[in-house]
């Protein structure tokens, strides 16, 4: 299994990115999947999850209005759009199965400022 995390960056507040999540290894489209993230001192979160036909499960509530997940079964890739960023969604996102976890990727660096 390889999850490989891309489309971070530095942003401003109120900015958006659209993040990405390749994946290989596995047949993709039997698994709902999920991003998650870890802020500095802090524990991993989930952020949202996504059923593996692309229905959304659940997002935080931090999340919610803001971003959306979504996924391309074709592609083997999850996608996270995230819109309205404030400084507290400064952290590395990492996506992986819902609530059940293979190895973690990378992750990709997420930081909003001004």
């Amino acid at each position: 299994v390889q999850l490989v995390e891309s489309g971070g960056g530095l942003v401003q507040p109120g900015g958006s990115l659209r993040l990405s999540c390749a994946a290989s290894g596995f047949t993709f489209r039997n698994y709902p999947m999920a991003w998650y993230r870890q802020a500095p001192g802090k524990e991993r979160e989930l952020v949202a999850g996504i059923t593996s036909v692309g229905k959304e499960i659940n997002y935080a509530d931090s999340a919610k209005g803001r971003f959306t997940i979504s996924r391309d079964n074709f592609k083997n890739t999850v996608f996270l759009q995230m819109n309205s960023l404030k400084p507290e969604d400064t952290a590395v996102y990492y996506c992986n199965r819902y609530n059940v976890f293979w190895a973690w990727g990378p992750g990709t660096q997420v930081t909003v400022s001004s």
